[in-house]
């Protein structure tokens, strides 16, 4: 007997007598808490019922590990860490150099065109990010002060030019002017 308890594993809810009702009642009780108080009272439920086991609280009730961890940490220490998610922001190549941005404007603006239909405010155009690029250095810009070719693709999306046949260099067709029948003499 002793034997059988020291080979079988028995789960930290059981050991503590929490039912799977419970077990569900915390999950979703502490899914209706709005974050980061949410991860606190992860780290709550963690040291009151799994002792402070993140590990288990993956296991029992499908929580990030390192969420839980941390909560524990908050939960122990009453400090909250705070998630400064705007100041991770990297910013933008026009971000950081705004006479980039107004320089490919000069460039795009005599190679864009509305939309004919006027239903978007997209920019057709008909020249490229590598053309675009070509052409900087040719006004004056150093290589090593410009980014890459494919970040001057992402300034044109992001300022809505497209890459499109633009209207006007469009060649025309010319029309065929109907041919008049010979009149055939019948009867």
């Amino acid at each position: 007997m002793l034997l059988e308890k020291l080979h079988m594993k028995t789960s930290v809810l059981n050991r503590n007598n929490i039912s799977p009702e419970v077990s569900g009642l915390i999950t979703r009780l502490v899914s209706l808490i709005p974050w980061p108080a949410q991860r606190q009272a992860m780290g709550d439920v963690v040291v009151t019922i799994l002792d402070s086991k993140p590990r288990v609280a993956e296991n029992e009730f499908g929580w990030n590990r390192s969420a839980v961890a941390l909560g524990v940490k908050e939960f122990e220490s009453g400090i909250v860490c705070v998630n400064d998610l705007k100041e991770r922001h990297k910013p933008k190549s026009e971000e950081k150099n705004p006479e980039l941005l107004e320089s490919i404007q000069k460039i795009m603006e005599p190679y864009s065109q509305a939309e004919p239909r006027l239903r978007t405010t997209l920019l057709y155009t008909n020249m490229t990010a590598q053309s675009v690029y070509n052409a900087l250095i040719a006004e004056g810009w150093s290589e090593e002060s410009l980014p890459a070719v494919r970040t001057i693709s992402n300034i044109l999306n992001r300022h809505k030019y497209r890459l499109r046949t633009v209207q006007k260099t469009k060649v025309e067709k010319k029309q065929q002017k109907p041919m008049t029948s010979s009149k055939t003499s019948g009867k």
